[in-house]
């Protein structure tokens, strides 16, 4: 195990700035998941770290060493890929060991480093059989398992889950979190999946544009989002911004709504977005109109789609309603749970 520093990294292609002054650290044990969009970097700089990509500026500490003139092989890393990269003619046990023989691991050793992180992954009775007798979730544990032989001081997942169905990537996520807590291996983790994100990790770095938005604890980011590019990625339903303008106390949407800033009251200026997560709203005999247009009961919760004036807005309520599409509600803010953001995107409040 280690920790990982990156230091003022940065990567071009051409005339093209893919990651701009990449600054994290990663304490030894944690499990960082880097999140964000299609093309905002965050697989380039687990490249990066792997050694598949080259650096162009700053550098990558493992365990105190700056690697980036290391070969991968040399960076005591295990890397598990999104389409699983098992050699077809090869059975489970021959995938889970080609890294130790191509080391010249003893065969007993190799036996005995298989035969464990079959056990820890319950591929002890598949262990003959080849890929294409394998389930999509099968084949990942066995490109987990080639990872564990290995015994490396960092794992790297790229979107290791993203070509299972979703019943499976619930469970696939548990086992890898599980994984971790019980073999305690520094792990960085690539997903655009913030679901899968909050869920696992220890700490949550928010990509965008390649560069980082915000990193913290999943809770942190989801409570106390600094940029509204964060508080919208982060949280599913997605948090709701209404435009608008705050002035003496008062928020007045673009429709001329007024909403009721609460404790933020002093918060003034044009061009702001009012910012309130679909639970923090609640059904009212009097509040701000909405109209609704959708109706989703999921059974734990309802939630309803609508508009207040011509703006979107999302609803999560605990309780089942009888409300259709077409109805008018009231619905109040919790005050206290508001996030008011600038024209630039940055937190106000």
């Amino acid at each position: 195990m280690a920790n990982v520093a990156i230091r003022s990294v940065n990567k071009y292609y051409g005339a093209f700035h893919a990651l701009k002054e990449i600054n994290i650290d990663i304490a030894d044990g944690d499990f960082v998941v880097l999140v964000g969009p299609s093309g905002c970097g965050k697989s380039t700089l687990l490249r990066m770290i792997a050694g598949l990509e080259d650096i162009s500026s700053g550098e990558v500490e493992i365990g105190g060493q700056v690697i980036n003139d290391l070969l991968p092989q040399e960076r005591d890393i295990a890397m598990v890929f999104q389409n699983y990269a098992l050699y077809p003619h090869m059975t489970v046990a021959e995938n889970m060991s080609f890294a130790l023989r191509l080391a010249r691991v003893p065969k007993p050793e190799r036996d005995a480093k298989v035969t464990r992180a079959a056990a820890i992954l319950g591929l002890e009775n598949l262990l003959d059989r080849r890929p294409a007798q394998l389930s999509g979730g099968q084949r990942q544990r066995v490109a987990m398992g080639r990872a564990i032989v290995r015994d490396p001081q960092v794992f790297l997942f790229d979107e290791p889950l993203s070509n299972l169905d979703a019943k499976l990537r619930v469970q696939m996520r548990a086992e890898i979190k599980e994984l971790h807590e019980r073999l305690g291996t520094t792990t960085i983790y690539v997903t655009h999946d913030q679901i899968e994100a909050m869920t696992m990790a220890d700490r949550i770095v928010v990509m965008q544009n390649g560069e980082v938005a915000q990193v913290g604890a999943p809770l942190d980011l989801y409570d106390l989002p600094r940029k509204k590019f964060v508080a919208g990625f982060i949280g599913s339903p997605a948090m709701n911004f209404l435009s608008g303008h705050a002035k003496a106390g008062h928020f007045l949407t673009s429709d001329g709504i007024e909403l009721p800033l609460g404790p933020n009251a002093a918060v003034e200026g044009d061009d702001l977005s009012y910012g309130i997560r679909p639970e923090h709203l609640r059904l009212g005999d009097s509040g701000v109109p909405m109209h609704v247009t959708v109706v989703e009961p999921t059974g734990a919760e309802t939630q309803v789609l609508g508009r207040i004036g011509e703006q979107p807005v999302v609803c999560a309520f605990r309780e089942r309603l009888d409300i259709r599409p077409g109805a008018v509600i009231h619905v109040l803010p919790d005050e206290d749970k508001l996030h008011i953001f600038g024209k630039d995107g940055h937190r106000l409040n």
